[in-house]
């Protein structure tokens, strides 16, 4: 049975950086898109980042161009997303998940992990 594990997350200043992964077990996500959300309290989830089964292609949020970077390792079944110059909007609960296809539906997601930007 597929598990997704975030780790990563935690209290970070603005301007501060943060490093999440998301360790898949049980099955191998080499042929599966993988992507990052977040939920902001009172808000709905949001695609943050996806990342091709190659590696080869990426997309962002508008409002995470230029400062978070998604990468995979294939070999260690990862997914990372690299977060830098972090803001206050920034906070939420940060969920990995795995799709087909990047533009397709989520068919497994992660238990998530809480990024808050704040002094």
């Amino acid at each position: 049975q597929l598990q997704l594990v975030e780790s990563g997350g935690g209290l970070v200043q603005p301007g501060g950086s943060l490093r999440l992964s998301c360790a898949a077990s049980g099955f191998s996500l080499d042929h599966y898109a993988r992507g990052w959300f977040r939920q902001a309290p009172g808000k709905e989830r949001e695609l943050v980042s996806c990342i091709s089964r190659s590696g080869g292609s990426t997309n962002y949020a508008n409002s995470v161009k230029g400062r978070f970077s998604i990468s995979r390792d294939n070999a260690k079944n990862t997914v990372y997303l690299q977060m830098n110059s972090l803001k206050p909007e920034d906070t939420g609960v940060y969920y990995c998940a795995t799709h087909l296809y990047c533009s397709g539906p989520v068919q497994s997601w992660g238990q998530g992990t809480q990024v808050t930007v704040s002094s």
